[in-house]
């Protein structure tokens, strides 16, 4: 099962890697609000301790175990701890590739807890988190940037081995034949893939593959194919490739094809696209 994970996350995770930052190491008391500001996501980690979470217009939740907390968007909360006996958290920002256009992200709840010991293999990697989080040994912040994004690949894997994603990508990616289909996709854009070819990678009828595609993720393999296309095609505009290039790498015979499907997925030309975010990105 371990390698069949690996391969349903390799090409997702090689076209929209993340990244963290550690920020907070140590004690949180009292009243601590978090804003929705910013591009990203945060990963908490409660090492001991209890926590009060309050998000707006939701029950509060209790953390009374040692848990992780993600966020993959931005989300207003509060978290409340006593001051007599304070919570040790381990905070790191996430950057994911892409943004909002990350698939992870998008396929992601805005909030998810679990308690550390739920999340399988990871005792190992959260000891040594924990050991330099807690520590002043030089090279830690490198160290634990990284631990927290082996975290996060271990997250996911536990996320669609157990099922808890309904609907999207990885509510996909966690099914025992779809998921064929769906890495095929990711990983072989180019191919001109008919319903019958990915129904056959799949173990399945055609009819059956068309449905059981749609009901798990939401949409038709056909739909899916265009976005996940598109979404390539918005990280290759981010590193300046000319659109040519891109419509051959994505599977689109010309320009204007790319440029069709591109528009009818995000509104804008791909010209227009990279125009409006060199705009927005500070010089």
């Amino acid at each position: 099962m371990a390698e069949s994970c690996s391969d349903r996350l390799n090409a997702l995770l090689h076209h929209f890697p993340v990244h963290a930052r550690l920020f907070h190491a140590g004690t949180l008391c009292g009243i601590n609000d978090f804003s929705a500001a910013g591009a990203g996501g945060q990963l908490h980690l409660v090492r001991a301790g209890a926590m009060e979470i309050i998000h707006p217009g939701q029950p509060s939740l209790q953390v009374k175990v040692p848990s992780l907390l993600l966020y993959p968007r931005p989300m207003a909360r509060r978290f409340i701890s006593d001051p007599q006996h304070p919570a040790d958290l381990t905070c790191a920002e996430l950057h994911f590739a892409g943004g909002s256009d990350n698939p992870i992200v998008s396929g992601l709840p805005e909030m998810i807890c679990l308690p550390l010991e739920t999340i399988d293999g990871a005792a190992p990697v959260l000891a040594l988190l924990f050991e330099e989080a807690f520590s002043e040994r030089c090279g830690r912040h490198a160290l634990i940037d990284k631990l927290f994004e082996v975290l996060l690949i271990q997250l996911l894997r536990q996320l669609m081995e157990s099922e808890q994603i309904n609907g999207g990508m990885l509510a996909g990616l966690s099914h025992p034949k779809l998921r064929k289909a769906l890495v095929a996709m990711h990983e072989q854009p180019g191919q001109e893939w008919s319903l019958d070819a990915l129904a056959h990678i799949a173990g399945m009828s055609r009819s059956v593959f068309a449905s059981s595609f749609r009901q798990a993720v939401g949409c038709t393999p056909g739909a899916y194919l265009q976005s996940w296309r598109v979404r390539l095609t918005q990280q290759a505009l981010r590193r300046g490739e000319s659109l040519k290039m891109i419509a051959m790498a994505v599977g689109y015979g010309s320009e204007a094809a790319l440029s069709r499907a591109f528009k009818a997925q995000c509104g804008l030309s791909p010209r227009e696209w990279r125009q409006l975010r060199e705009q927005d990105t500070p010089g």
